[in-house]
């Protein structure tokens, strides 16, 4: 099965020219918030409470301060990627907010899950230089039966109001988070649709263990979605 990172980077790169339909800032980010989404619905990652006391760590002893990150005693990650993250989080020196776990985890993620999705064929890689001098990567798409399955159960819960599974439910929170939803589904109103996501979002689909953990998710990803527009609105 494919990680949900690999079904965010699916429906965010065009078919046909390869590039991302988000900007360089929302992209890497929005698949570190995947990961570590991932690993809490998983049971491999859990958010601490107030004042608790956490042992076997270098600050062991002392109280985390609330909705840190934190490597429960569930089974690590078989997959590579999935572990990295769990081991990333776990070797911290400090416990990190899921927002300083995307920032730290999202440098070089982008060509990391496109390199997974050319080698199960979703997609080719193609490689050119803007102006002849900058180096860039396209990913168009190869194999479209799966990514198109993905945007069929997406149309069918954002849509025809169908109930979506967590893991689909976790992609449309994603998408919401970044504002793509009307990019990803462009077939049906955009008001209608964006309004439908955000519901999905909101709702329960992670079960209260893991909610605060998407929440805090998403809102580490709208805060780098606005990066862009504070830097652009200071340059004026």
């Amino acid at each position: 099965m494919t990680l949900i990172a690999e079904d965010v980077l699916l429906l965010l790169l065009d078919d046909g020219s390869g590039k991302p339909i988000v900007d360089s800032t929302k992209l890497p980010r929005v698949l570190a918030g995947a990961l570590v989404l991932e690993l809490a619905m998983s049971g491999v990652l859990r958010l601490s409470e107030d004042g608790e006391h956490v042992a076997g760590r270098p600050e062991a002893g002392r109280i985390i301060k609330k909705g840190r990150l934190l490597v429960t005693d569930a089974p690590p990650p078989t997959d590579p990627l999935l572990r990295r993250v769990a081991e990333a989080v776990a070797t911290s020196s400090r416990p990190m907010t899921p927002k300083r776990a995307i920032e730290k985890l999202q440098k070089g993620l982008r060509d990391d899950v496109a390199s997974r999705l050319v080698e199960q064929g979703f997609v080719g890689e193609r490689r050119g230089k803007i102006l002849g001098v900058f180096p860039t990567t396209a990913w168009p798409a190869r194999d479209k039966a799966y990514e198109a399955g993905i945007r069929n159960a997406l149309h069918g819960v954002l849509v025809d109001g169908l109930t979506p599974q967590p893991r689909l439910a976790a992609v449309v929170s994603l998408l919401c988070a970044i504002d793509a939803v009307g990019k990803v589904v462009d077939d049906a109103d955009r008001r209608a649709v964006t309004k439908r996501a955000k519901q999905i979002a909101d709702g329960d689909f992670a079960g209260a263990a893991v909610r605060k953990a998407v929440q805090d998710v998403n809102a580490a990803l709208m805060v780098a979605m606005m990066v862009p527009v504070i830097t652009a609105g200071g340059s004026n």
